[in-house]
């Protein structure tokens, strides 16, 4: 990330040149994937929040999504993926606990099927959940935190102060109610990290290097 970059720049590793390479993702796996999770789960008239993680902890959000899921309305269904038994636990009755998925197309389908991605991590390089929830059409929210805001644009999501709940939700009901983002717009911004074209970079940079030599 670019802001990983600037870090650098300011340590003693700072006498070097810097080249930034974003993560790119599989853009063949995660895509707009069809499937019936909203009538499984009962949530056809629902709008739904998502959130992603390998492991929930505060430090990747997790006591903001049970804030949210206290302060939002009837009109609004939560979603966690990446939970387990203990963080069950510990949730509201109005937030969906999905532990795993068992394939990332899988995961493309809860992508695809909900109206926003929310990233409230307050420690982060540059996830590429972000972008993954981009390449299945759906808006992205996140604190701006690390290399995470570097993913979206105005036309793809919000970016809101750091640990500022309040403005998270702000940001959520402001995509859901006025819809001005548009999932082409979340696709089209997803292909700058298609993960072939990040291969593509590697291959440059080395090629560069050797004709330096």
């Amino acid at each position: 990330s670019k802001w990983l970059c600037d870090l650098v720049k300011q340590s003693f590793l700072s006498e070097y040149e810097v080249k930034v390479i974003n993560n790119g993702i599989n853009l063949a796996v995660f895509q707009p994937t069809e499937s019936d999770f909203r009538e499984k789960y009962g949530l056809q008239d629902k709008k739904i929040v998502l959130g992603v993680a390998s492991s929930w902890n505060d430090r990747k959000g997790l006591d903001v999504f049970i804030e949210l899921a206290k302060t939002l309305d009837d009109n609004y269904k939560v979603i966690l993926v990446g939970t387990d038994d203990t963080i069950d636990k510990n949730l509201p009755d109005n937030i969906i606990s999905i532990h795993r998925t068992y394939n990332q197309t899988e995961l493309a389908k809860i992508y695809t099927t909900v109206d926003v991605f929310v990233n409230p991590t307050r420690e982060e390089t540059f996830p590429t959940v972000n972008i993954e929830a981009l390449a299945c059409g759906t808006p992205v929210v996140t604190f701006k935190t690390g290399g995470s805001p570097e993913i979206i644009d105005e036309n793809t999501g919000s970016v809101v102060e750091y640990g500022n709940v309040s403005k998270i939700k702000s940001a959520i009901l402001c995509i859901l109610e006025e819809r001005k983002i548009k999932p082409d717009d979340c696709l089209h911004r997803s292909k700058k990290f298609d993960a072939t074209r990040k291969y593509r970079e590697y291959v440059d940079l080395y090629n560069e290097l050797l004709q330096r030599r």
